[in-house]
């Protein structure tokens, strides 16, 4: 268990090539459902995001995947975009969308990829 904290701690302070990343292999597209879409809306009307455009409705994280030679899921890293709980709630959601969603892979060692996720509300 330390040593996966560690190895978040020492991904969240490197910097990631984002434009770099492959796309995340989903075998299935994850759905944002209405209640996601919410507790976004819920963060940004209750100012717990420090630089949203007044009139936001809506709003995109990127999120790296760092996938393990035996295709799990090792840690996600959301984009900063000055509203951390949504990022981290971003995070944990790709987390959960990519476990048992990944197409076969050729590598047979650790990768990394991107994928986003994007509230939206009126």
């Amino acid at each position: 268990m330390i040593g996966g904290f560690a190895l978040a701690m020492a991904v969240q302070t490197a910097p990631i090539d984002w434009d770099g990343l492959a796309p995340f292999p989903y075998r299935a597209p994850p759905i944002v459902t209405a209640e996601m879409q919410a507790f976004v809306q819920r963060e940004v009307a209750t100012h717990k995001c420090s630089v949203t455009p007044a009139g936001t409705q809506s709003m995109t994280v990127d999120v790296a995947v760092l996938v393990d030679a035996n295709d799990g899921i090792r840690v996600t890293v959301p984009r900063a975009i000055q509203c951390p709980t949504v990022e981290q709630y971003a995070a944990a959601l790709v987390a959960g969308f990519a476990r048992n969603n990944l197409l076969p892979r050729t590598a047979g060692s650790e990768q990394w990829y991107k994928t986003s996720l994007t509230f939206t509300w009126k």
